[in-house]
């Protein structure tokens, strides 16, 4: 199971890193000034670092278990009420 959970945080962070490093790709590919381009690119390192945090937080609230103990669980008696 939690190899699954592994999996499901790494595509997470695969694909959020693909999309920062296509991002700053078209960047430095598009005609413009040096300084133009290094005040984008610095910009687009503020915004990257937090949406990566932010991502990271979302993939590990996601992947972390919901109960924290097996209190809950139902064990066929006759009612909870």
């Amino acid at each position: 199971m939690s190899s699954n959970n592994n999996n499901a945080a790494a595509a997470v962070i695969a694909f959020a890193s693909g999309a920062v490093i296509g991002a700053a790709a078209a960047l430095l590919l598009t005609p413009a000034s040096g300084r133009e381009i290094r005040c984008k690119l610095s910009d687009l390192g503020e915004t990257a670092s937090e949406k990566m945090k932010r991502l990271a937080r979302e993939a590990k609230f996601k992947v972390t278990s919901k109960t924290k103990s097996a209190d809950y669980e139902y064990d066929g008696g006759d009612a909870w009420i």
